[in-house]
């Protein structure tokens, strides 16, 4: 049992790994593919077949694959070769519960049949923790959009990293909520006091795990 339940208009910190820390990801179609599941699965109406949507998505588009209302709203996301983090915020009862459901289940399908093996991809449940804590929303924020900053990636890895930090950073919200994006910005007051105030909590963070400091122009 969770030691907290989802409250629907409140925000939590959803994570998970690769089963002994094995990389979830072998290619940017992988990435690509999980990208899509977070973007349809949001939604409370089933899209069936997410193979025949991604055939079918340079004719489309995904904005009209969207029915029914959202059962979350993604409100941060990192992506890296062998873990995930999110900010969720519950929109429906239940809603966090079954994304994450359709989310793992389906990719792991996906990628189990694609790469000819069986069993778990991810390591056990996903995990959870309420966000909304005194003196740990604005540190988390900065935590999950730049924690690809915190751990030390391979530079022949790095190419399967994805986050929200180019959706905050032009305005232009897709995976994002845009009111919760517009919200945050709002409260952080713009994105570059957001970033600035990311570089503090990335650099106490690597300290603490006796890292040097990093770079956050060297992608840029």
């Amino acid at each position: 049992m969770r030691k907290h339940k989802f409250i629907i208009g409140s925000y939590y910190h959803i994570y998970n790994r690769g089963v002994d820390k094995r990389d979830i990801f072998s290619n940017i179609k992988d990435v690509n593919r999980f990208l899509l599941c977070m973007k349809l699965f949001s939604y409370e109406d089933p899209i069936g077949s997410v193979q025949i949507v991604t055939r079918d998505l340079e004719n489309i588009g995904v904005q009209h694959l969207q029915k029914g209302k959202k059962i979350i709203s993604i409100v941060e996301y990192c992506l890296n070769p062998n873990h995930f983090h999110f900010i969720l915020k519950e929109e429906s009862d239940g809603g966090i519960s079954e994304f994450m459901k359709r989310l793992l289940g389906g990719y792991t399908n996906y990628f189990n049949k694609k790469e000819s093996r069986s069993g778990a991809l991810f390591q056990g449940r996903f995990k959870s923790l309420y966000a909304e804590r005194e003196k740990y929303f604005e540190d988390l924020f900065a935590y999950v959009m730049w924690n690809y900053k915190v751990h030390d990636i391979s530079k022949d890895k790095f190419y399967l990293v994805r986050t929200s930090e180019q959706e905050y950073k032009t305005g232009k919200f897709n995976l994002i909520n845009p009111k919760e994006g517009k919200k945050f910005l709002e409260w952080f007051h713009g994105y570059e006091n957001f970033l600035k105030h990311a570089k503090e909590v990335i650099t106490i963070k690597r300290k603490e795990r006796g890292k040097k400091s990093y770079d956050f122009n060297s992608e840029d």
